[in-house]
């Protein structure tokens, strides 16, 4: 069975983990339309439990949404860029999520950085002033400036931002340029300012400053926190993206080209133990969370599982693939715990596009000897263990009727793929 509608080449080839045109607008649209969707609900929710905002709180966010409006206005694709990025939607995730109260206006404040990030990248003159919560502003996207001051004034024209601290006194400001107007990127320089570092090869920044890149209690299970700014090794980081991409493109050179599109934000996180630690968050598809990769090999893994978990997350908000509520669990051969439904799903789902590049790797010309062994290897680990997942999915009654069909296409590959070719040796661990 085959998908139908106007979505169906793309649903094809997202099954198949792969990334054409068609599949890569459907997704970028999906997402968009998701972040007006949860941008809409909490402004309806603010309005409809207004007594309970703080006054003050409430006018901010009736004044930043104006803000918004006027930059979407001047250069709607620059701030659906900014809508889009990764740290929205974990802020978006984490306001809707709170009750009423003191801990909500907290977040509330976050709109007031997001509409002035948005004006100062799409050229629209501001004046005002934003809360910096322990002293730091943090543009998304962008970069963070240590205040040192819990409110901040910033001034703009069409090209150039002021900012600086809301004390008395003359204390010199940072100065934004807007060095793009096309694009909306953003320059720039002056007392404690540190702009996000941009991974080369790609629009993706190693964000380790925004207050949203992890949820408040970290990720993982134990939790694992973000590194910051102060302690992240930027050279390390960026060798390792810069060799995890090279071996990706020497392996299969789209893959590689969908990584650098796709990947928005790398965010850094705090190692525990041996093995590096990949996570996304549904909420902000587009970042890989993770420690630091031991080397290119585990880089180019980990951007293709964690990946392919944005894409899952992203489908399945636009094309229910599984119902929700069920309490049933299955074992599958990569991890240790039981799995619910969508645990089974977006697994085999990271592990079948894993799979087809270590299917790839293991013939390919060019790449070093031990990275086609050890996909040799990993390919004969897991292949069957996605098999069993697959098997679990198509048994079960939880899917949805394009759930069905879309676990039908991902047999349909993982059965293409074949068996592994001529990789001998022994088996090696993949963190997941």
């Amino acid at each position: 069975m085959t998908f139908a509608g106007p979505h169906a080449e793309a649903l094809t080839e997202l099954a198949r983990t792969r990334s054409a045109v068609s599949s890569a607008a459907l997704l970028s649209s999906a997402l968009h339309a998701r972040r007006l969707l949860l941008l809409k609900a909490l402004l309806v929710r603010v309005q409809r439990h207004r007594d309970g905002v703080d006054g003050a709180a409430y006018r901010r966010f009736g004044a930043a949404w104006q803000l918004l409006e006027r930059a979407e206005r001047r250069r709607p694709d620059v701030v659906r860029d900014l809508l889009d990025y990764p740290t929205t939607g974990g802020w978006l995730a984490a306001a809707l999520a709170e009750p009423v109260g003191p801990a909500l206006d907290r977040h509330l404040a976050r709109l007031d950085v997001l509409a002035v990030t948005a004006a100062l990248r799409s050229g629209c003159p501001v004046n005002t002033t934003v809360d910096a919560p322990g002293g730091l502003l943090a543009l998304p996207g962008v970069g963070r400036l240590r205040a040192g001051a819990s409110r901040v004034r910033i001034r703009s024209d069409s090209r150039t931002g002021r900012v600086r601290p809301d004390v008395p006194g003359h204390a010199p400001p940072v100065v934004l340029l807007l060095t793009d107007p096309r694009t909306g990127a953003l320059a720039g320089r002056g007392p404690g300012w540190s702009g996000l570092h941009v991974l080369s090869g790609s629009a993706a920044r190693l964000d380790d400053m925004d207050p949203y890149r992890v949820p408040a209690g970290g990720i993982g299970s134990p939790p694992r926190g973000a590194e910051d700014h102060g302690t992240t090794d930027r050279a390390a980081w960026s060798a390792r993206w810069e060799s995890g991409l090279d071996l990706l493109h020497r392996t299969d050179p789209d893959r590689a080209g969908e990584v650098r599109r796709a990947v928005r934000a790398l965010v850094p996180l705090v190692a525990r133990g041996p093995g590096a630690f990949g996570a996304t968050m549904s909420a902000a598809p587009g970042a890989v969370l993770t420690s630091l990769p031991a080397g290119a090999e585990d880089m180019a893994e980990t951007l293709v599982h964690e990946l392919h978990h944005s894409k899952m997350a992203t489908l399945h908000e636009l094309v229910p693939l599984y119902r929700p509520g069920r309490a049933a669990v299955h074992r599958v051969g990569w991890r240790a715990d039981p799995r619910p439904i969508p645990g089974v799903m977006h697994g085999t789902y990271a592990h079948l596009a894993l799979t087809d590049l270590w299917r790839r790797a293991a013939v390919a010309e060019g790449v070093p000897a031990a990275w086609r062994i050890r996909a040799g290897q990993q390919f004969d680990r897991i292949y069957d263990q996605v098999g069993e997942g697959l098997a679990i999915l198509l048994e079960s009654d939880e899917l949805t009727s394009e759930g069905r069909k879309f676990a039908r296409q991902m047999g349909r590959h993982h059965a293409s793929l074949g068996a592994a070719p001529g990789a001998t040796g022994s088996h090696c661990a993949h963190g997941t």
